[in-house]
């Protein structure tokens, strides 16, 4: 129940991705609207994750998980009737909502059914693979069905899926809450949700419309103003969502921002790479999947091994290295064109998937086994929430990096290819006010075929402005991982927080997935009960 629960949960994810161009051509959306295709999506797992594990902790998780389901159901249906970007929205924000009680629900409900930590270990590797084989075959999927059926069909699998796991986890699946008594703390929720939300819109409008108007600088003023106003309300909550005493640890610090930067540029790289497939290559849906396949399948592929080495090899080497070579393949990747070969791609491609395998799989059990085993489940949560917001952000920083660049690039694109002035200023009139996807259907004359290339141009000036930023925000990460990502002491306990309270925290786990069965079996406990804890 937990596998199929997760892989319901990020199929979407990649399926929606790969699909960007045709459903830009089928509804008609701008850019901005595309990033609000895609988080529409991760904004609610961004904002709510943490409280859907409380909720599971406090009513049942069986109770949430079904909820999970259920929604995840609803918003593939809106979905697939949607016609119209809006209602699109709508049913990826229900899908969004499920996945938000699906992720901390299913681990929860392991940790519950398998007591043997040794056991546990198993079904939870098998648990993040389930996650991985999920990203690795929605641009599969998508492709397959594009190429017979129209694009709301790519929304179909979620519904029997999960009616079926609904049906039967009514009658197998059993019930369970957290030890601990648990309340839900709204006043942290409403502020989490007002900054990840305004930040997000701030973020997508500026980039459409300027970043001086009225509306996204209230949004950006209102995102830092609730952020504060987060910061302070849990620092005074006796039932903390998040307990800011996590970040006196320097390791869960780092591997905080890696989780987010990681997500950041995974879910922004698919982004502007789905837009480059269909845009610039003129490839099918099928094509494209084909070749984003290559991240996400070698990531699967690759976190086999990393897992069976982490007992072996620190997390720090591990983790750096991974960026560094993250890093690496995005500079690379600057060097295409629209003419660059599937072989000429695929290396780059694999050589990313590498990095973030490397990534992944040690992130989570380094932010666990940093911390003290009773703040093991909280520390497991908040990590996953900053991977969210970096996935919130990602369509929404490196789509308005893009659209900037290539609005600012295409005039002298457009001059540089001999298109006619009325041509030119059609072509561009047209990219401001519907994205530069609707130039593509333009019918210039004789013009097309230049401001098609012009088109092609501007593109990819704006697609390596993205890589260089995502590159040099992997390597950022990448120094500080290396600068405060510390080695285990001697006898196997990870090193103590810097100012955190004089409790003997529990043998770092020997391995990924043993760290993550650590997270997953801390129900969490107050902050009270948490400060009196021995």
């Amino acid at each position: 129940m937990a596998c199929l629960g997760v892989f319901v949960a990020y199929l979407p994810v990649t399926t929606v991705s790969v699909s960007l161009p045709a459903i830009q051509r089928t509804l008609g959306a701008s850019t901005a609207q595309l990033s609000w295709v895609s988080d529409a999506f991760v904004l609610p797992m961004a904002a709510l994750i943490l409280t859907t594990g409380v909720w599971g902790d406090v009513h049942g998780r069986k109770r949430v998980f079904q909820a999970g389901m259920a929604l995840c159901a609803l918003g593939a249906a809106v979905s697939l009737a949607s016609d119209s970007v809006q209602s699109l929205w709508i049913g990826q924000a229900a899908s969004g909502l499920g996945a938000a009680a699906l992720l901390p629900t299913t681990l929860a409900l392991i940790s519950h059914a398998v007591p043997d930590h040794r056991e546990r270990g198993r079904f939870i590797g098998v648990w993040a693979m389930s996650m991985l084989a999920s990203l690795a075959s929605g641009p599969l999927i998508a492709g397959v069905l594009l190429e017979h059926v129209g694009v709301r069909w790519i929304f179909l699998l979620p519904i029997p899926v999960s009616l079926a796991v609904l049906a039967v986890a009514a009658f197998l699946l059993p019930d369970s809450r957290a030890p601990h008594g648990r309340r839900l703390d709204w006043p942290g929720q409403i502020s989490a949700a007002v900054t990840v939300t305004s930040v997000v819109y701030g973020v997508i409008e500026g980039g459409a419309n300027g970043f001086g108007e009225p509306a996204v600088v209230a949004a950006l003023v209102l995102s830092a103003t609730s952020a504060v106003a987060f910061v302070l309300v849990e620092r005074r909550s006796s039932s903390p969502m998040l307990d800011l005493a996590l970040f006196r640890s320097p390791a869960f610090a780092a591997t905080t921002l890696v989780a987010m930067i990681s997500f950041l540029g995974l879910i922004g790289f698919f982004f502007v790479l789905s837009l480059y497939f269909g845009l610039v290559q003129h490839l099918t849906t099928l094509e494209a999947g084909l070749r984003m396949v290559l991240v996400s399948g070698t990531s699967l592929v690759v976190g086999v091994p990393v897992g069976r080495l982490m007992h072996r090899v620190s997390a720090r080497i591990m983790i750096t290295a991974g960026l560094v070579v993250m890093a690496g393949s995005l500079l690379s990747l600057t060097g295409i064109d629209a003419g660059t070969s599937y072989g000429s791609l695929a290396w780059r491609l694999v050589l990313l998937g590498i990095g973030i395998g490397t990534v992944l799989t040690p992130m989570t059990a380094s932010a666990v086994s940093s911390v003290p085993h009773h703040l093991a489940g909280m520390a497991a949560a908040g990590n996953n929430a900053f991977r969210q917001l970096g996935g919130a952000l990602g369509p929404a920083v490196l789509g308005a990096l893009l659209t900037t660049r290539a609005l600012d690039s295409l005039p002298g694109r457009l001059a540089d290819g001999g298109v006619p002035a009325e041509a030119a200023g059609r072509a561009l009139a047209t990219a401001r006010d519907q994205g530069l996807g609707a130039v593509a259907g333009l019918d210039l004359g004789p013009a097309t075929e230049p401001a098609l290339a012009a088109l092609g141009g501007s593109f990819l000036d704006g697609l390596r402005l993205c890589l260089i930023v995502s590159a040099s925000l992997a390597l950022l990460a990448a120094l500080g991982c290396a600068l405060l990502l510390r080695p285990a002491a001697p006898s196997g306990r990870p090193s103590p927080a810097a100012g955190s309270p004089a409790a003997a925290p529990a043998p770092a786990p020997r391995t990924a997935t043993a760290a993550a069965a650590s997270a997953a079996s801390a129900d969490g406990a107050s902050a009270e009960e948490l400060r009196r804890t021995p």
